[in-house]
């Protein structure tokens, strides 16, 4: 019977876009890179590890 009940009522599916905090947050990134005058190579080296850094921190903080 319970696999009868899940054809009748189909689940939904709820999608969300956060596009705009996810602008933000790029914008915030590459403005801090700019504004700390790094060069191309670390400035690379920071869009790839500050991520980490930056969820390791928080992650931390919610132990």
């Amino acid at each position: 019977m319970a696999s009868d009940d899940c054809t009748k009522h189909p689940q939904r599916i709820q999608i969300q876009q956060h596009t705009f905090m996810g602008m933000a947050w790029c914008g915030a990134w590459l403005f801090t890179i700019g504004y700390l005058h790094l060069d191309f190579w670390r400035g690379l080296l920071a869009i790839f590890l500050w991520p980490y850094y930056i969820g390791a921190h928080f992650s931390a903080l919610t132990h």
